[in-house]
């Protein structure tokens, strides 16, 4: 410092020498900058010599020694907070013995603006102060935080509230680091005690030891997943797949012999259809089953190391009886898939003469469930284990159904087992319900950043952050509804079995899909304490990954609902004639959806209208099942045989499939909104619903653009009201994560 202590006359220049060199380089442009300056205040350059050589830059013992200059001599100020460099370097002059003259204060201004120095960067950047730390605001519900969990839980809220009752208690504990095979163990534990609680009967008949309420236990299985998907799999596989497999496929004899002792975990077993080389392809399975009638028995085989049963959750350690899907054949007859239960272990756990098992070994996630691969060599069981409510075999083998076509009654076969989508999906929403009231728990909480003396503000205020999280909360809650809309159906006998089939396929498509982007986004917005495991996004990432691929993937499952929606669409409109009839009425109905007033209103009204909302999405779901019918039909046309047609518009397939699934969540929360059993329920399900349906148009605007149903300022105002609708829902965003009713053992340790 000594070589610029020889003249007070740079001491206002200090603030400035300091910046320039701050950041380890000067420019050219900049030391002749400050030369100019400083000559222009009457200086020469011989005190500046070793500070305005960018080759030679200075230590950094010198420029921290300049700095502490400045620190020192402005701690004798009044007013250290000046607003300027150029109002500091004056008052550090004075406070060193200088008064600087006007052509001297002229220098340093001129310097300042010259080096267009960063806002960020001034004076209280230079002197920092202590940030004033200030009380979290108060969060006041606008709504009946309690009220919204009733109505979110619907007609099970009773068996909902159970069961978090018994995940929030001392047995139900996070074990942490834990080796894999003691976490089977505590798995298995934890099983035994919801079967104890009449948990894993819920669905089996009163007759049989259970509830009868197949909604219930699709209830009590999705809420386990706010705590242990290790163990919302166990209890799905022991009670959902093997016993619902009995009690759906099976006939009396079945049920009375295995459902007590499914329901009560005495028997463990598995559900044994993937296998190494098949997966969602359950109609080519190679497992087979040939009946002997010399024996009266059928014969199970692996005839290749591809047609081994894998990824069988219970098989590895558990599982002593398994349901075991095979192609049957009878008298040189090939009959397709049936489903058989074969003896895997005997009660001491010794592995059954003819079966072998691997275990699947260490996974991505659920390690707490023993998966594994089995394979059967000639393994013999007696006629009566096969399931046969839709097809029999007599003693001479002779095989009868009541369902003559062999397609439908595969197809009949895997609809009764429909409730593993639905409560899959149903699940996928209860884990992305953890991932939001953790991240907006804590993101309400944190606080980064903020202007110069004020205190750092709050995560959740910045509008990035409400825009990463708001929209996933609002489709969650729509998610909920739409699902809880589908258990009602699904356990209602007298409900139309085929259209279940199909929003069960496309929901637990939507909703795995947005439990995986979910977590991942809520993991982010929590930083580095997202990566902590206390924090559970570790758990709820690996863990909740497979619901994209188990109870069928994903895109074949969309898939499964384009082909639906144009089956549909061929039994309404029939021959060509028909669709020729249909492309009028929809041109009529362009008229009216893309005329210039609907297309170019912009009112915030109209934009929350949920008319509009409706009109739009059901637009794009009807008119890209429109044109892949049409596209369909013209490769149908040149030869092509359907399946090669709707392959060749597999990628239209998926977004139909999709749009139609957006479509009907969007009903469901509308229908939710206007049954409310209160206003301030009602408003904030508006806000929801509002944000729900403005985002999905707002993700898809490219095609709502090229087909005419939004103009340019329209999609822009249609932007502008989602990032408005996330500012508008984030007061109550804890409150509305609250109303989801988490245990706070379940949620992470951030959120508490």
């Amino acid at each position: 410092m000594a070589d610029l202590d020889r003249d007070p006359r740079l001491l206002p220049f200090y603030p400035l020498l300091y910046l320039a060199w701050a950041d380890g380089e000067l420019s050219e442009r900049e030391a002749d900058l400050i030369r100019q300056h400083v000559e222009a205040a009457g200086l020469g350059p011989e005190p500046l010599e070793g500070w305005l050589d960018p080759e030679r830059p200075p230590s950094p013992a010198k420029l921290l020694g300049l700095l502490s200059s400045v620190r020192r001599l402005a701690s004798e100020l009044d007013r250290p907070d000046h607003e300027t460099l150029t109002d500091l370097g004056v008052g550090i002059a004075r406070a060193g013995g200088h008064d600087p003259d006007d052509a001297e204060r002229a220098a340093v201004a001129g310097l300042e603006a010259a080096l267009a120095v960063d806002v960020g960067e001034g004076a209280a950047a230079m002197l920092p102060e202590e940030r004033p730390v200030a009380e979290l605001p108060e969060i006041r519900p606008a709504f009946d935080v309690d009220g919204m969990t009733v109505w979110l839980d619907g007609d099970k809220h009773e068996i909902r509230a159970r069961v978090r009752a018994l995940i929030g208690s001392p047995p139900f504990e996070s074990p942490g680091e834990i080796a894999s095979s003691d976490y089977r163990e505590l798995v298995l534990d934890w099983c035994r005690r919801l079967a104890d609680e009449g948990l894993g009967a819920l669905a089996t008949p009163e007759e049989f030891g259970g509830g009868g309420d197949p909604g219930g236990f699709v209830a009590a299985f999705e809420t386990l997943a706010l705590f242990d998907i290790s163990l919302l799999t166990k209890f799905g596989v022991q009670f959902g797949l093997f016993g619902g497999s009995v009690l759906q496929l099976g006939t009396r004899r079945h049920h009375e012999r295995y459902l007590r002792t499914i329901g009560s975990l005495d028997l463990p077993g598995c559900f044994a259809m993937s296998e190494s080389g098949h997966g969602s392809n359950v109609a080519d399975i190679r497992t087979t089953a040939t009946f002997d009638p010399a024996t009266d028995e059928f014969e199970i085989h692996t005839p290749r190391v591809r047609a081994r049963k894998d990824w069988i959750g219970n098989a590895a350690a558990h599982g002593r009886l398994a349901t075991v899907f095979a192609q049957l054949k009878t008298n040189a007859e090939q009959h397709g898939v049936h489903a058989f239960l074969v003896p895997i272990r005997g009660a001491n756990g010794t592995v059954a003469q003819g079966v072998r098992i691997e275990d699947c070994g260490y996974k991505l996630g659920l390690n707490g469930i023993d998966n594994g691969r089995i394979s059967f060599d000639r393994v013999r069981i007696p006629r009566e284990n096969l399931l046969d409510r839709f097809a029999t075999v007599d003693a001479d083998g002779a095989y009868s159904s009541p369902i003559a076509s062999q397609g439908k009654r595969f197809f009949t076969m895997l609809g009764t087992l429909v409730g593993g989508r639905v409560a899959v999906g149903s699940a996928a929403v209860s884990a992305s319900q953890v991932a939001l009231a953790t991240a907006i728990r804590y993101g309400a909480r944190r606080r980064q950043f903020g202007a110069p003396g004020e205190p750092e503000r709050i995560l959740l205020d910045y509008p990035s952050h409400q825009r990463r999280l708001m929209p996933r909360l609002a489709r969650t809650y729509a998610l909920q509804f739409a699902m809880h809309d589908l258990q009602r159906r699904y356990a209602d006998p007298d409900e139309e079995r085929r259209p279940i089939e199909a929003d069960a396929a496309g929901l637990k498509a939507v909703a795995t899909w947005h439990a995986t982007d979910t977590i991942q986004a809520a993991r982010e917005a929590c930083g580095g304490q997202g990566y902590l495991a206390g924090n559970r996004f570790a758990a709820l990432k690996a863990d909740s990954d497979v619901f994209t691929t188990y109870e069928g993937d994903n895109t074949v499952l969309l898939q499964l609902v384009a082909k639906d929606l144009l089956t549909g669409f061929r039994r309404e409109f029939g021959d060509v004639s028909g669709l020729a009839r249909l492309f009028v009425d929809r041109a009529r109905v362009a008229v009216t959806e893309r005329n210039p007033i609907i297309t170019r209103r912009s009112s915030e009204e109209h934009l929350r209208d949920p008319d509009f909302h409706g009109a739009i999405l059901a637009a794009r779901a009807e008119e890209l099942v429109l044109s892949l019918a049409r596209r369909v039909k013209s490769r149908v046309d040149d030869g092509k045989d359907g399946f090669e047609a709707l392959v060749d518009c597999q990628i239209h397939a998926l977004a139909a499939a999709r749009a139609h699934v957006e479509s009907h969540v969007l009903d469901r929360i509308v229908a939710a909104e206007h049954g409310a059993p209160s206003s301030s329920l009602a408003e904030m399900l508006e806000r929801l619903r509002s944000l729900y349906a403005l985002r999905t148009i707002e993700t898809a605007r490219g095609w709502y653009l090229e087909q005419g149903y939004l103009d340019a300022p329209k999609s822009k105002a249609i932007r502008d009201l989602v990032i408005r609708l996330c500012a508008e829902i984030r007061p109550q965003a804890v409150p509305l994560v609250d109303a989801f009713a988490i245990p706070e053992s379940c949620l992470g340790e951030i959120a508490r």
